[in-house]
């Protein structure tokens, strides 16, 4: 039994820690410039699409469980639905948040209180990154679908793949062409984009059987997609408050000078990384507990429940 939650949490954990990853590598590349206020500004630039983006990690956390529960019942029709309507609510959100960009950063900056040369750099790898919400929310569908199908490896390559492109054009744009903070932002922007095209490859190779189970018309019918936000509105009000304390650290941190603004990100980034790491064996509970309800089968249920709370039982 432990095997076959640690065959599906340890890619988990290896994903997720690649997460604050990449948040930890542009402040190490920004840090190799020797300026406080870059730091500073990707603190708060981080801390912002951290409130952002987590609040939608419902798109993740909420797909893969729908997701294992109808991979369980066999019903490969909702399989496929699902994940149309979760790529489709990242794209429409992505799209709002591009077309109000201005309002939110004006808005997100309130929260903050740096320096003016911080802000100002923290303004500049805000409007850059911004560009990388399609790809970012979209990743956190198919990351959550390939989950909810009891497949964390994919997940796990495509987050090895988006750090390696990070780190690669991260550097060349800092360091070879000279763009600034804003090179670093050009760096995530395209290793999101990369992730996409890497999860896009992988599902049309090896799941594009599911595209004669979609029916966009199912997709869309109201009680489904009311199903779909009823089970994730605890998800996004519980994950909210997470980011709320999250920001308001940063949010403190600023009003105390550009030098204790980098040294607690670099806390907060540190602190991230191990509570991603936990957040591998939540992954695992979600696919595994999911498909056996789907599946209708109390009795695996239970013994998976108990597995995950005492992880040291073996067969």
């Amino acid at each position: 039994m432990n095997r076959k939650i640690l065959a599906l949490a340890i890619p988990n954990i290896i994903s997720n820690i690649t997460v604050p990853l990449v948040g930890m590598v542009d402040m190490a590349i920004v840090g190799h410039l020797g300026v406080d206020s870059l730091i500073g500004a990707m603190a708060i630039g981080v801390a912002i699409f951290n409130f952002i983006y987590w609040n939608f990690a419902f798109l993740r956390m909420g797909t893969s469980g729908l997701v294992a529960q109808a991979y369980g019942a066999r019903d490969f029709r909702e399989v496929g639905s699902v994940f149309v309507r979760s790529v489709s609510v990242a794209l429409a959100v992505a799209l709002l948040l591009l077309i109000a960009r201005y309002g939110v950063g004006h808005l997100a900056f309130r929260m903050m209180d740096g320096t003016p040369e911080t802000m100002r750099e923290a303004a500049e790898y805000f409007y850059v990154r911004l560009w990388a919400a399609p790809a970012t929310l979209s990743l956190f569908a198919f990351q959550g679908w390939f989950i909810g199908m009891q497949n964390s490896r994919f997940p796990m390559y495509i987050s090895i793949i988006v750090n390696l492109l990070n780190v690669a054009f991260g550097f060349w744009f800092v360091y070879g062409l000279h763009w600034g903070i804003a090179g670093v932002a050009w760096g995530t922007v395209v290793a999101q984009y990369g992730g996409l095209a890497t999860a896009s490859a992988l599902w049309l190779v090896y799941y594009r059987r599911f595209i004669g189970y979609v029916d966009l018309r199912t997709s869309f019918n109201m009680r489904p997609m009311l199903r779909f936000f009823r089970v994730n509105r605890d998800i996004f009000l519980r994950t909210a408050c997470i980011v709320v304390v999250y920001t308001f650290f940063t949010s403190a941190s600023s009003g105390m000078g550009d030098v204790m603004l980098a040294v607690n990100a670099l806390l907060m980034q540190l602190f991230t990384l191990f509570s991603y790491m936990m957040d591998g064996f939540a992954f695992a509970a979600e696919s595994l507990i999911g498909r056996y309800v789907g599946a209708r089968n109390p009795a695996m249920v239970r013994s998976r429940r108990h597995v995950l709370r005492h992880p040291v039982k073996t067969d």
